[in-house]
């Protein structure tokens, strides 16, 4: 499957791209998770979301598409240069907020609503800071995370905190998960109680 199969991406992704390459920013999404956000999003109606790393705004460009009017989304990064690039993008939609914080510092002071999906695709909420993620996953609620298999930017070593982390959410017995061998390594868990 090539990416040109990708037919309903957001009016501003190629914006966003073109921004991507202007800055040198190495690390951008790929169209298919893109694409699975937007779907899984669009089958929570009135949602609540939460993106773990907004990075330069690629996925969030997706899970924007995908919401409902009444749905809102907050999105967390700790590069303020990245974020000011999000909020030139996304800052004038009401349904979304965007957050410059530690996103360890963030997790752990958040005391808002729980989420209808949450997706980590940053270090906290994905290999540190996982209990406390998963905590504001609703019940029905999908956690996201991609990367799981081996990307050439990984450090030495990475492959054993991604196997950590699989091992941890495998042996939860309040989740359901399907392990994807599919874009960059996708795994799609479900909160059952």
């Amino acid at each position: 499957m090539k990416d040109s199969n990708i037919l309903d991406k957001p009016k501003i992704h190629s914006e966003i791209e073109n921004k991507s390459e202007e800055i040198g920013f190495t690390m951008p999404s790929d169209l298919y998770i893109g694409s699975l956000l937007k779907t899984l999003i669009t089958s929570k109606p009135k949602s609540n979301l939460l993106e773990l790393g907004t990075g330069i705004g690629l996925s969030l460009s997706w899970m924007v598409d995908g919401m409902d009017p009444e749905s809102k989304l907050i999105t967390v990064d700790n590069d303020p240069k990245l974020i000011d690039i999000a909020k030139h993008y996304f800052g004038a939609d009401k349904r979304v907020e965007i957050v410059c914080e530690d996103g360890t510092e963030w997790i752990k002071n958040y005391d808002g609503e729980n989420f209808d999906l949450i997706f980590a695709d940053a270090w906290p909420g994905k290999y540190s800071e996982l209990d406390e993620v998963l905590e504001l996953l609703n019940v029905g609620g999908f956690y996201i995370i991609d990367d799981m298999t081996a990307q050439p930017n990984w450090p030495d070593g990475h492959q054993k905190n991604v196997d950590q982390l699989i091992a941890d959410l495998e042996k939860r017995k309040n989740l359901n998960l399907t392990k994807m061998n599919w874009s960059t390594g996708v795994i799609i868990v479900t909160k059952k109680y």
